[in-house]
């Protein structure tokens, strides 16, 4: 039974990239649509090597973990044909509030950096 919907899966999934790209919408709603869960990948995992999806399953979430505690230990990433991952320092700046149009400041932190690779670039 469990067969059955994961053609039906991938078949909505094929057609949500067909028409996302012929509909010309840029909009947020377009991405969502095309977004794969973390349980999608699992059981693309698991059905293209001979894990279960309990394997899986542990073995893309041990891989998400330890791209987490690297970056975390402000350490870069790099996916080979992917991209790469890293943490980098924002400044302190003005902003502007939304609702009141006060002028407020935003503190300095951090935020993850992701360049994609050009091989990845190439083949979209």
């Amino acid at each position: 039974m469990a067969r059955a919907s994961k053609p039906a899966a991938t078949k909505s999934t094929a057609t949500n990239r067909s028409s996302n790209g012929n509909s010309g919408n840029g909009g947020n709603g377009g991405n969502r649509s095309n977004k794969i869960a973390k349980t999608q990948m699992i059981e693309m995992v698991a059905d293209r090597t001979s894990l279960n999806k309990k394997q899986a399953g542990d073995a893309v979430a041990c891989v998400l973990e330890g791209i987490v505690t690297a970056l975390q230990q402000g350490k870069s990433v790099g996916l080979p044909g992917l991209g790469t991952l890293s943490v980098t320092q924002t400044a302190a700046r003005q902003g502007v509030r939304p609702g009141t149009s006060q002028r407020i400041t935003i503190p300095a932190g951090k935020k993850v950096r992701f360049k994609a690779a050009s091989t990845l670039k190439g083949t979209l």
